[in-house]
């Protein structure tokens, strides 16, 4: 039987401005209204279920300080709260705060806190195509079913952010200096525990009985010794922006252009230390009144010296943000997870947007669109092993571009707050099959 994943998301968001609601308010071209001081943004129920790590519960939900009010819709200062747990143990628990006016000044602060707790976390190899991906190993129905953990591991993931950003130029051009600090502790998959509750037919092998992918390449040496139980990583990273972008939460027209330069220093952690550069460009288009844009973001990102460990080779950083990657809702939707992995990556989101409803009510400013997109990355630096004692490691094919395509829709609540929902398809069968994400904003 093929993992069941279900995910329900119950699109309400409650509004201090709903309440005072006049039907006779409501019109058919917007008029943008003046918000002030701080403001709820969202609030959204998020409940998903997973045959094997559980029930999913939690809350998620934005705040928003526009000041005296003429700063908006943009704002001076967000809020960002994130709570989940599942009846298996799995969970977030998120803070992310921001201030443009930083201490009153021209300075922009970023201040992000995350705990993961991952009990099946994807993991499919290193360099692409070059890993096998079968997904008959997780088929319980196939003659060569493995376990439906075969292409997971445990990971626990403390990550603490601070970033700062100075205009040095009309705003536009922009230097950013931060620190990061990172603590991984990482293991096989808890069969025991996710057993719990299960009917026999329906229990998962042990990994000393079948080991999965990250059992194998810790036996075979891929995975080093030193790295198998994860680690701390203190990250020290500087950048350049050029930023033109006429208004950040739905871009018309602009782009949005940046150098990330991330040094992993040899303390706290990570004893050798590396350097790593990341290019993104982003620019938008104008088609038609503000209401049809096309927009498009390229990366490439490379390790220019020292050595990484395995578990910081899944990561996609910008200026604004850490994530998993490649593969996903944020980088290549229709992609497994972390499908893309290596010492440096280069993907691209291309998105045709469109609103096709724009409505003031009462005091709230909402809108409608849909999306249509097709991504794509790659590995072009790849993750060297070689001199580890690996010895049985066999490579599966060369590595290719990695593709999706598909649609989505958002709902705009006082044009900051959004509900994103995306659909994508993989173009290859070994990248999987499809993939349902709801997530907040818009890509980029």
């Amino acid at each position: 039987m093929k993992r069941l994943l279900f995910t329900i998301l119950i699109l309400l968001s409650f509004y201090i401005a709903v309440a005072q609601i006049d039907s006779n308010e409501v019109r058919t071209k917007p008029k943008i209204s003046t918000k002030k001081g701080w403001q709820f943004g969202l609030a959204l129920p998020v409940i998903a279920f997973d045959s094997d790590v559980g029930f999913k519960g939690g809350l998620l939900t934005y705040f928003y300080d526009y000041g005296d009010g003429t700063v908006y819709p943009n704002y001076l200062k967000s809020l960002y709260l994130e709570y989940s747990r599942t009846t298996k143990g799995s969970g977030i628990n998120c803070i992310e705060y921001k201030d443009y006016k930083f201490l009153g000044t021209d300075i922009r602060f970023s201040g992000f806190a995350y705990h993961y707790i991952e009990q099946a976390l994807d993991f499919y190899g290193f360099n692409g195509y070059e890993a096998e991906y079968n997904a008959d190993y997780e088929n319980v129905d196939s003659d060569i079913y493995k376990s439906r953990m075969y292409y997971r591991h445990d990971r626990r993931l403390w990550k603490f952010v601070t970033d700062f950003q100075k205009p040095i130029y009309d705003n536009k051009l922009r230097v950013l200096a931060g620190l990061s600090f990172f603590s991984f502790d990482i293991k096989s998959v808890d069969i025991a525990k996710l057993n719990k509750g299960k009917a026999d037919n329906d229990k998962l092998p042990t990994t000393d009985a079948v080991p999965g992918l990250y059992e194998q390449y810790v036996k075979m040496g891929i995975i080093k010794d030193a790295e198998k139980n994860g680690g701390n990583i203190t990250h020290l990273k500087t950048a350049l922006i050029w930023d033109t972008r006429d208004f950040e939460a739905f871009p018309v027209k602009g782009m949005w252009t940046e150098a990330l330069f991330i040094y992993s220093m040899p303390i706290l952690g990570n004893k050798k230390g590396y350097l790593q550069a990341n290019f993104t460009h982003r620019q938008y288009f104008n088609l038609y009144k503000k209401r049809i844009v096309l927009a498009y973001r390229v990366f490439a990102g490379s390790k220019l010296a020292g050595e990484m460990p395995f578990f910081m080779l899944p990561f996609y950083q910008n200026s604004n943000d850490i994530r998993d990657g490649l593969g996903g809702g944020k980088t290549i939707r229709g992609v497994m997870r972390n499908r893309v992995v290596g010492e440096g990556t280069a993907f691209e989101n291309t998105e045709l947007r469109c609103k096709i409803l724009e409505k003031r009510i009462g005091k709230l400013d909402f809108y409608i669109a849909l999306s249509g997109f097709f991504d794509a990355g790659i590995v072009i630096q790849k993750y060297d092993f070689t001199t580890n004692t690996a010895t049985s490691y066999k490579r599966h094919q060369n590595e290719s571009i990695h593709g999706g395509y598909g649609g989505g829709i958002r709902f705009g609540f006082n044009h900051n707050s959004i509900v994103a929902v995306d659909y994508g398809r993989a173009l290859n069968k070994n990248d999987g099959d499809s993939g349902l994400y709801i997530n907040l904003g818009w890509l980029f």
